[in-house]
């Protein structure tokens, strides 16, 4: 299944361990039902900037799925916290919108902002980030079309994210949580495991373990699609390669993160317009 008007960039080196990619999507001239308006998102510990170009999205609340934050305003550009739940959202009608995913130790590094009191929280994005980061926030709302957008993204990143003089961990969760646990070790304001938790917790906004569930679920993600070349998927070697204690523990923790029984969510993927997200990095 393929998903016309959707693109997925990921970063150069420049910007390694900072973002994590960028997620363009634009259904305008495409004739969706409300059900294939619908858009699914699991759980992750990543931080959002959103722009809309078109459009808007409205939550939508299962049991299972987070629900709308109290304190959710719609604005031009909007911040998303890391989530603990995944998230069922619809968009009324055609929508263009640009989704920048950064890793949350770098968007704390880059602003100061401590995330874990923004867990689970979407507010106005202009009015959450440091005063130097508007006239950018506004740039890339007047910007002409996505190229330009990416164009004035790597422009306003890169410099910054130099300036930290930042490790470079890679794109995956596994590689990114790991340096980020060594950085809180090594750190010099003490090396008690309660102060590497609060520390971890400042700079992602979620435990440790939390961490450790996405990475094992993005591992078992990407074995799902190697695997399915093949014929039929074996659960049980994808839970053992994918360090689960079983099967019925990847099961659950993919439930808890995406709201689907893995066999449930390895379908939709194939075969549902709503599960866009997902396509776009299996694909």
């Amino acid at each position: 299944m393929t998903d016309a008007g959707t693109r997925l960039w990921l970063p150069p080196l420049a910007l390694a361990g900072c973002v994590r990619a960028v997620m363009m999507r634009d259904t305008r001239g495409r004739a969706l039902s409300a059900v294939e308006r619908e858009n699914y998102f699991p759980a992750t510990p990543l931080v959002q900037l959103f722009w809309w170009a078109e459009g808007c999205s409205e939550w939508l609340e299962a049991p299972g799925f987070s629900v709308p934050p109290p304190d959710r305003q719609f604005a031009p550009v909007q911040f998303g916290g890391p989530f603990t739940l995944p998230t069922h959202t619809r968009n009324p009608g055609a929508m263009c919108a640009f989704k920048l995913l950064m890793l949350p130790d770098a968007f704390a590094a880059l602003t100061g902002i401590a995330l874990d009191r923004h867990v689970n929280r979407v507010v106005d994005a202009r009015e959450l980030l440091p005063p130097d980061w508007r006239p950018w926030l506004d740039a890339m709302s007047a910007a002409a079309d996505d190229a330009a957008r990416l164009q004035l993204l790597e422009a306003f990143m890169v410099p910054r994210w130099h300036a930290l003089g930042a490790q470079q961990p890679g794109h995956r969760y596994a590689a990114w949580t790991e340096a980020l646990a060594v950085r809180a070790a090594t750190s010099a304001a003490g090396r008690s495991l309660r102060q590497l938790e609060r520390r971890i917790k400042a700079w992602a906004g979620l435990p440790m373990r939390e961490l450790r569930a996405v990475s094992r679920a993005e591992s078992a993600f990407y074995a799902v699609a190697a695997a399915e070349g093949g014929g039929a998927v074996n659960w049980a070697d994808i839970a053992a390669g994918s360090d689960y204690a079983d099967q019925s523990h990847l099961c659950r923790e993919t439930r808890r993160l995406t709201g689907f029984s893995p066999e449930d969510l390895r379908r939709r993927i194939a075969t549902e317009e709503a599960f866009w997200a997902y396509r776009l990095w299996r694909d």
